[in-house]
């Protein structure tokens, strides 16, 4: 699941550092002052933008750089306000409301401390920064709810489409079951007739009945192509929805991502088997709380990702692996195994089947 925030407008939101520039302008300070005031600067850009590429679960880093670097440097420049305030965006946005609450607690309470502690010329910097903080926090809890239901806006969209299509697919089993039924019952009984008729040289008879099972067949032709016109066949939807949940049965957030491909029976069974296998690893073994799986097409190439967010551990490989790909190897399709803020499933396997 996409735990990230938005880049686009990155840059746009550093206008909030005027608390920490004005003062650069309207203060006389000692060389080294400005020196210390543009590394602090440039490390707290660093640690902004560094934030931004993390997800929520790994976003405790570039927080904690930025709670540092504004620390350091509120002795030299009380307009670190600015600093602690995106500090408190990123906590709104990254954690639940227990942990925000605990964290937005250590935040100002640091805060209270380095004005006890050290010589802060600016007898505002509590009074205006602390709400400054907490209003700013407060737009992160928003933004964090705003991706959560977006998220969730997503998967259903997604979900709704493989159940309409297994719904549709449903139908048009139990069309063709009745269509095909009553015709191939015809069929016989006018072949038979035919034959029979045949047997006692009975000619003009026999190839009446001959025409009319021909016309018989084609009004079932038209019927079956009535019946499937406009539907796309969804093999996989199926068994992707009864995975997706069992890993909510598990207490995870499973989140369906692209368009679920046709594929021959075939290779439709060894995905099957091989994504049964790897979603019952993600519940054997991963410490995470969300899992997504997504169809790419890519060129010329299917990849289907099984991605979790548990913390990450060495792999080992044991014989449910290698029987993995050793049965994808016999459709030409291959697994790879990637650990990166939890573990990531990949098979690849080209849109042309292979012929042997």
């Amino acid at each position: 699941m996409n735990t990230q925030l938005e880049r686009k407008m990155s840059w746009v939101y550093l206008i909030n550092l005027i608390f920490y520039i004005i003062p650069l302008f309207t203060v006389s300070f000692a060389p080294w002052q400005y020196l210390s005031m543009l590394t602090a600067l440039l490390l707290f850009l660093g640690c902004y933008f560094w934030a931004y590429r993390c997800n929520r679960h790994t976003m405790h880093w570039p927080i904690a750089g930025i709670v540092l670097v504004a620390a350091l440097i509120t002795p030299v420049n009380p307009g670190s306000v600015s600093m602690f305030a995106y500090a408190g965006f990123f906590i709104g946005f990254a954690y639940s409301l227990r942990r925000y609450l605990l964290l937005m607690a250590l935040l100002t309470g640091l805060m209270v401390l380095l004005e006890i502690t050290l010589t802060i010329h600016w007898n505002l910097f509590l009074v205006m920064g602390i709400p400054i903080v907490l209003a700013v926090s407060f737009l992160g809890r928003a933004e964090q709810t705003k991706q959560r239901h977006y998220l969730a806006e997503q998967q259903s969209e997604d979900e709704i489409k493989q159940l309409a299509a297994m719904v549709e697919r449903e139908r048009i089993g139990r069309d063709l079951h009745d269509i095909l039924g009553h015709t191939l019952s015809s069929v016989i009984l006018k072949a038979d007739l035919a034959t029979k008729l045949l047997a006692h040289q009975q000619t003009e008879p026999a190839q009446q009945q001959l025409a009319e099972l021909s016309q018989i067949a084609r009004d079932a032709l038209s019927q079956v192509r009535q019946s499937v016109s406009g539907y796309k066949h969804q093999g996989l939807t199926a068994e992707v929805a009864k995975l997706l949940g069992r890993l909510r049965d598990a207490g995870f957030q499973a989140a369906l991502k692209g368009e679920i491909p046709v594929l021959s029976n075939r290779r439709e069974t060894a995905v099957i088997l091989a994504l049964t296998e790897l979603v019952t690893n993600v519940m054997r073994h991963s410490k995470g709380d969300s899992c997504q799986l997504q169809f790419l097409q890519q060129d010329n190439n299917l990849h289907i990702c099984l991605s979790d967010n548990g913390p990450a551990t060495a792999i080992n490989e044991g014989n449910g692996i290698t029987g993995l790909r050793e049965r994808l190897a016999a459709i030409g399709a291959t697994l790879a195994l990637q650990q990166h803020h939890g573990v990531t499933a990949t098979i690849q396997l080209p849109l042309q089947e292979q012929t042997l």
